[in-house]
């Protein structure tokens, strides 16, 4: 298979690049920087947030290989603090990432599915997507605009042969945590007094997470599916435990047993 996954410099994408490359697919993978490369990987300078990097990365690997197969729209980042000490250039790189750079690349990739009437596009959402969680606030923004976008474009595509597919990973040990941009200000400590200790829980979560090369392995399953379902939650038994009792509960109690989880 032709499998194009956007963000493979660390985490999620350079687990996912070397598992699907080395099961025989062939692969290509953006990334905004020059990195060390996967021996069988084929690499794209890219920002997703670019859409005309987006188009043309799309080209290049239909002009090399004809088709794509598989889009694994994977890259993103996080921003952490309190909603209200965001800068608002952080605010618009999380959206501009983690939303935008999907858009940009569905959009890409859309008119060559329809045209072939075949292919996946695997949009990485998060456990953050269907419930917010305190001090990344607009993290879960963006991811609930995925969840969004996805449920909607599955309906869309699905009398054209293009399988949507959801991924809503939870805590995993990747690089993701260190790169976080936080916004801690002294003002915002006072103002928040609990922050610290609710960044520091999740932050310790995340690291002591699952293993990207976990998630590679359920993705290698699921780009071969013929017909894979539309969401895939793959997580901790506890994190998943938590998305039904969001359904089952009253609102503000959910939300009072989040912040408790959360140190608040």
């Amino acid at each position: 298979m032709i499998i194009l996954i956007t963000g493979i410099s660390s985490g999620f994408g350079l687990a996912m690049a070397r598992r699907l490359s080395d099961d025989g697919h062939i692969v290509y993978g953006t990334v905004r920087r020059e990195v060390e490369q996967l021996p069988g990987v084929h690499y794209l300078k890219a920002d997703v947030r670019n859409e005309a990097d987006a188009r043309v990365a799309v080209k290049s690997v239909v002009d090399a290989e004809g088709r794509i197969d598989v889009l694994i729209n994977n890259a993103g980042m996080g921003v952490g603090g309190p909603a209200e000490f965001i800068p608002e250039d952080d605010i618009r790189l999380q959206m501009e990432t983690n939303f935008m750079g999907q858009v940009h690349f569905c959009k890409a990739v859309l008119p060559y599915m329809r045209s072939r009437r075949s292919g996946k596009i695997l949009c990485f959402s998060s456990i953050g997507g269907v419930m917010g969680l305190p001090f990344q606030a607009y993290y879960s923004a963006s991811k609930f605009a995925v969840e969004g976008f996805a449920e909607g474009l599955q309906i869309e595509t699905a009398r054209m042969g293009i399988k949507i597919v959801l991924i809503e990973p939870g805590d995993f040990a990747t690089g993701f945590t260190s790169a976080r941009r936080k916004s801690l200000s002294k003002e915002a400590l006072e103002a928040y007094p609990k922050v610290l200790d609710s960044v520091r829980s999740f932050e310790n979560d995340e690291r002591s997470g699952l293993k990207p090369e976990y998630l590679a392995g359920r993705i290698s399953r699921i780009v071969v599916c013929k017909n894979p379902k539309f969401r895939y939650r793959i997580a901790t038994f506890i994190q998943k435990l938590s998305l039904p009792l969001k359904v089952i509960l009253p609102g503000r109690t959910f939300s009072r047993m989040i912040g408790w989880f959360y140190k608040q």
